[in-house]
This record gives C-alpha cells, structure tokens and sequence, in this order.
C-alpha cells in the first residue's frame, strides 16, 4: 500500500497552508466569497476530482492518437443542509475541444476516467477509516 502524506499549516485565523514532502504548496482560506485568496477544503475536493478524472481522460484520448487542443471540466458540488456539510451530489461537465475525437469515443473515456480509473473519485464512494493524534508542542 503506497502512503502520501501533506502537513497543513495554520498562517492567520482563516489562512492555511498545505504542503507535500516536495515542497510543492497549496493555499487554502475559509474566507467568505468576497474575500477569497484561495480556494477552501471543499473547494479542493472539487478540484481534485475534476483534475484526476480530467488527466485519465486527456491520456486516453492521446493514447487513442487523438488531438486534444482544449480540455475543461466543470465541477459542481451540492452540499448537505446541515453540520457537517458534505457533498451529496457532485455534477461533472467534460469539454473536449479536438478535430477528431468522435463524442461517442469521449463519453466512453469520461466514464472509464471518472468509474474506473479516478483514484479522487474512488476515494470519496470509500468506507475510509480515520485516525487521529493529538499533540501539544
């Protein structure tokens, strides 16, 4: 089983940080829309399955020889009324912008990307088991 791990960092009342073992960083905040810097935790699950599903259907069409000029998808995430408020139903919209992909060949490679292949997406219809420590420094 393959670990990957981040450390978040808090940086002001509403401002984190998240940052991997290569030193690559994410700002997140929890600011109200008009004062956002960064995206939010929730904000971020609906990248990163936008951003798996879209890297498995864009190597899929190149592996099909496919040209792909464009490739955007669109992630929308409805939310639970209640506390805590995750997602109950996320809507992904894919655009291909290619000469020569055929819309039936896409749709088959948006459904292995996003059913199969998406390891984001898996992720979240899992039974994962959370752990936790509590440390004072």
């Amino acid at each position: 089983m393959a670990k990957r791990n981040v450390t978040v960092r808090m940086k002001a009342d509403h401002e984190y940080e998240a940052v991997n073992p290569q030193g690559n960083v994410v700002a997140i905040d929890m600011y109200d829309p008009q004062d956002k810097k960064a995206q939010s935790p929730m904000d971020m699950i609906l990248s990163a399955l936008g951003s798996c599903a879209s890297v498995d259907a864009v190597l899929m069409m190149k592996k099909k020889r496919k040209t792909v000029l464009d490739f955007i998808v669109e992630v929308e995430g409805e939310r639970n009324e209640g506390v805590p408020a995750y997602y109950t139903d996320i809507d992904m919209k894919f655009i291909l912008i290619s000469p020569d992909a055929k819309d039936e060949e896409f749709a088959k490679v948006v459904t292995l990307a996003v059913e199969k292949y998406c390891s984001v997406a898996s992720s979240l219809n899992a039974n994962i088991t959370f752990s936790s420590e509590v440390r004072k420094a």
